[in-house]
């Protein structure tokens, strides 16, 4: 069970036996959620998942690094680890530039440093791909839009076969593609999604979100009618979101029920 769901149960001070004696009467309410038990599988591909994004943070970091000493040196760099990787060889190699010695070494480390993380990446990402290729319902999931291997495998590590969930639309409040309530009095307030669920799911479907929107003419005519239709009344994010979560309930449907993703058929209007 979740701690913040134990909590409320716990009467004072704490102590190993009302700790316990508020798990107990916890776990005997009928609407209590449990959280179900992973496998090993799902535990060594959360593993690699969890691996490969303290790499790309960290990738993250030493591009912003670099770009910071730089502009100190007045060197002025776009954002994105791209226009890094592309000016960084001609600056060290640049002799008009007035950088000392010591700080070119120092530069040249930091390249290593990103070409070292670029290849542990890359060797995570292998290992995704491996794992796709022999997981048929990895297979199916990444015949979604704006879905690849690396959320299709970071989905079936966090939900195994989804069934822990009754709907596509429990999913997606668990991983926090949700708008936030705060109703009362019988008028219902929704605002906007907050950073409850689960970030690293949530980040990776709005990426996949994003992407589909990019290539949107590319889609199926009925997601491409559906987009076109709430980009006319409101702003790209919020459609973004809501392709995201869109996305999920798709996954779940096609994680849960065994079958293979059909895209949305376009529905002529009277």
């Amino acid at each position: 069970m979740p701690a913040q769901y134990v909590k409320p149960f716990v009467k004072t001070n704490k102590s190993d036996y009302i700790d316990a004696e508020a798990i107990a009467e916890a776990v005997q309410r009928p609407t209590m959620r449990l959280v179900p038990i992973k496998t090993e599988e799902q535990l060594d591909l959360q593993a690699v998942h969890r691996l490969r994004e303290r790499w790309v943070m960290r990738r993250t970091a030493v591009v912003n690094q670099i770009r910071g000493l730089l502009l100190e040196r007045g060197v002025t760099l776009p954002k994105g680890r791209s226009h890094v990787d592309e000016a960084l060889p001609e600056i060290l190699q640049d002799a008009d530039l007035k950088l000392s010695g010591s700080f070119r070494l120092l530069l040249s480390e930091l390249q290593l440093e990103l070409e070292q993380l670029a290849e542990h990446i890359q060797q995570m990402d292998s290992a995704i791909q491996h794992t796709v290729k022999e997981n048929e319902a990895c297979q199916r999931l990444t015949t979604i839009p704006g879905v690849g291997p690396v959320t299709a495998t970071a989905l079936i590590a966090a939900i195994g076969n989804g069934s822990g969930f009754r709907k596509g639309r429990d999913l997606a409040a668990w991983v926090g593609m949700v708008p936030r309530e705060y109703s009362t009095g019988g008028k219902q307030k929704l605002l906007g999604i907050s950073k409850r669920g689960y970030n690293y799911l949530r980040t990776l479907f709005v990426q996949g979100a994003r992407a589909v929107m990019r290539y949107r003419a590319k889609q199926a005519p009925g997601l491409n009618h559906w987009l076109t239709q709430l980009l006319a009344r409101t702003h790209q994010n919020v459609v973004i979101v809501a392709l995201a979560n869109k996305l999920i309930r798709m996954a779940w449907a096609v994680l849960c029920k065994n079958e293979v993703y059909r895209a949305p058929a376009l529905v002529a209007s009277d």
